[in-house]
């Protein structure tokens, strides 16, 4: 049990480590307000992941093929991305913001459903998490049971939550190096990082 801990734990570390919309978000607020609105977006992004590994982990992967679900869910993902790609693209536009910004209550929510927002409508999560419950079996050796789960997602849910802290502290010690070169540079990146993701999902759609 142990083994599966430690693998699904490294498996956890590389399913987050990727590029993609979640990270951009969160290097595109934590550079603007700091530590906590990064960490909210990647917090906000595990509620999304939960959702799919319980839906994928039991095999709704099958209802996410229905056309009529699945293209909506695309599109909204989407647009969404489309939007992100448009802020970024804005704020980098402005100038570097004072380090003393705080963040609201208000902003901090926003900022967890964005994160949520993001996972939730990609549904190429549900197609990972239900092919990874061949790879659960071969990784345990053994018959699966309800404990070989609960072991799989603790330790992925784990890596998934130190990672949280681990990126929005990288993006914050940055924000104090930031420069207006770098900071146009990294949101010029991320929305055109986004941006790309929209078309590749739209691609997908159609």
């Amino acid at each position: 049990m142990f083994d599966l801990f430690l693998s699904a734990f490294f498996l956890g570390v590389l399913f987050n480590a990727a590029p993609g919309a979640i990270l951009a978000e969160s290097l595109r607020r934590g550079l603007k307000d700091g530590f906590v609105p990064a960490l909210a977006v990647q917090i906000g992004s595990l509620v999304g992941d939960g959702l799919w590994v319980i839906l994928g982990l039991l095999g709704a992967a099958v209802l996410i093929s229905i056309p009529y679900i699945q293209i909506p869910l695309a599109i909204t993902g989407a647009l969404l991305l489309g939007y992100l790609a448009y802020k970024s693209i804005l704020d980098g536009l402005q100038p570097v913001p004072e380090l003393s910004s705080i963040s609201s209550i208000n902003q901090s929510k926003n900022d967890l459903l964005t994160g949520a927002a993001l996972s939730i409508s990609n549904p190429l999560n549900i197609t990972y998490w239900a092919a990874l419950g061949g790879t659960i079996s071969a990784l345990s050796g053994e018959t699966l049971t309800t404990a070989h789960f609960i072991v799989f997602i603790s330790g992925f849910m784990l890596s998934s939550i130190l990672w949280c802290f681990f990126v929005a502290g990288v993006i914050a010690l940055t924000r104090t190096y930031l420069t207006t070169t770098i900071w146009r540079t990294m949101h010029f990146g991320c929305g055109i990082g986004l941006f790309v993701l929209m078309i590749f999902v739209i691609n997908r759609i159609f």
